[in-house]
C-alpha cells in the first residue's frame, strides 16, 4: 500500500505523505467537510454546475450546522473561462469558510480554470476543496503547482482502475486535522495511517493502480491523453456539422468530454428539463444500443460525449445518425400535431 501510494503521489505531482487511497471522491469530500471546524454563519460557496450529491453535502452541512449556503449561477454556454473567473471574483466573500469546485464538472463537462479560482480564493482567505472526479488520466495533475487546500479524484474513471479507488490531497498544515469517517485502528497514528486503516475493506482496487501506472507508463501518458484529446476534436467537428449545432464551452476548454448541442427539433414545443433529456437517452439505448448522457441545460439539450483510446470516429457517425433520424420523426410528429390543431380550430 505505501508503495503504490508513492507511485500514485508523484503521478499527481504530489509528496506521498500528502495523499491517501480512499473509495471514491464522495467518500473523500464528505471526510474534509465533516473534519472542517465551521462556525455559525459563515459561508459555503459552489456553482450551479457542481455536482448534484455534492450540492445536497454542502445544503446538509449548512442547514445543521446554520452556516449559509451560496450557490452562483454560471450561464452557459461558455465563450471562454473568464466568465467563470469573472463569477468567481464578484461573488466569493471573505467570510467563506470553504469553496468548493469541479475541475471538470460531470453535467457540464469542460475544464474550469481551477489555478487561477486556488489563486483568487487563497487572496482573500478562502480554503478550497478541488472534487476532480473526472481529471485524473484525463489531465495532467500537479498538486505542487495547484496548490489546492484539498483535492480529490476517482481512478476507475479515466484512468481505467477498477472501482473502489480515490485519492485525497490534503495541505500539509491541514492534514491533522482532516479525519476519515470511520474512526479505527490507525486513529492517533497519523493522517496517512488513519485513512488506511479505517476497519476491514477489500484492498484490491488499491493494489490495482500497480498494473495500472504500468499500463499507462507502458503506453505513454501524453500518448494516451494526446490520443483523447484529438478524437474528441474530430467527434465534435463530426457531430457540430451534422447537426448544425454548438458546444456548451470552446474546445480548447475540453480535454476527454464535451457537450455538444442536439438538433432544435428535440426540444421545438417542449419544455427543456430532465424527463426529455432522460427520454431522448432512452431511445438512443434501446433503439440505437447506443449509451449517452443527455444533459438538459438552461433551456438546452446536449449530449455527452467522451473519448478514450478504445473509442473510434464511426462510432460518433452512429450517434449523428441516430439522433438525426430522432430528430426527423420528431419534427415529423410535431408537424402533424399541428395539422390536427389546425384542422380542430377549424372545427370549431
Amino acid at each position: 500500500m505505501a508503495y503504490i501510494t508513492r507511485r500514485l503521489a508523484k503521478f499527481v505531482g504530489s509528496e506521498a505523505s500528502g495523499i491517501v487511497l480512499v473509495p471514491n471522491v464522495t467518500t473523500a469530500i464528505n471526510a474534509v467537510v465533516r473534519s472542517i471546524p465551521f462556525k455559525k454563519e459563515e459561508k459555503i460557496f459552489c456553482l450551479n454546475i457542481t455536482y448534484g450529491a455534492v450540492k445536497k453535502l454542502l445544503k446538509y452541512t449548512a442547514e445543521s450546522l446554520h452556516l449559509e449556503y451560496q450557490e452562483e449561477n454560471l450561464n452557459l454556454p461558455l465563450t471562454s473561462k473568464q466568465e467563470i473567473l469573472d463569477l468567481v471574483s464578484s461573488k466569493l466573500s471573505l467570510n467563506t469558510r470553504l469553496a468548493v469546485f469541479d475541475h471538470i464538472p460531470s453535467n457540464a463537462a469542460f475544464i474550469m480554470p481551477v489555478k487561477e479560482i486556488i489563486d483568487i480564493c487563497h487572496d482573500r482567505g478562502v480554503p478550497v476543496l478541488i472534487d476532480g472526479a473526472h481529471a485524473l488520466g484525463a489531465l495532467p495533475l500537479s498538486m505542487k503547482d495547484l496548490n489546492p487546500d484539498y483535492y480529490t479524484a476517482n481512478a476507475h474513471k479515466w484512468l481505467c482502475n477498477p472501482k473502489g479507488c480515490a485519492f485525497l490531497y490534503v495541505r500539509e498544515e491541514l492534514r491533522s486535522r482532516t479525519r476519515p469517517l470511520v474512526v479505527s485502528h490507525g486513529f492517533g497514528s497519523g493522517f496517512n495511517s488513519e485513512f488506511i486503516w479505517s476497519g476491514l475493506r477489500d484492498y484490491s482496487p488499491f493494489l490495482a493502480l500497480h498494473t495500472v501506472l504500468d499500463f499507462w507508463n507502458a503506453v505513454g501518458v501524453n500518448r494516451i491523453r494526446k490520443g483523447m484529446h484529438g478524437l474528441l476534436s474530430q467527434a465534435v467537428d463530426l457531430l457540430v456539422k451534422a447537426w448544425d449545432t454548438g458546444l456548451l464551452a470552446p474546445i480548447s476548454m475540453c480535454g476527454s468530454m464535451a457537450l455538444v448541442e442536439l438538433p432544435n427539433e428535440l426540444s421545438r414545443n417542449h419544455t427543456v428539463e430532465y424527463s426529455l433529456a432522460e427520454s431522448v437517452q432512452n431511445e438512443l439505448y434501446y433503439r440505437y444500443n447506443i449509451e449517452v448522457p443527455i444533459k438538459a441545460l438552461q433551456d438546452r439539450l446536449y449530449v455527452r460525449i467522451s473519448a478514450h483510446i478504445y473509442n473510434e470516429l464511426p462510432e460518433y457517425q452512429r450517434l449523428a445518425s441516430a439522433i438525426l433520424e430522432i430528430a426527423k420523426s420528431k419534427g415529423g410528429q410535431q408537424a402533424r400535431d399541428a395539422m390536427v390543431r389546425k384542422l380542430d380550430d377549424a372545427a370549431r
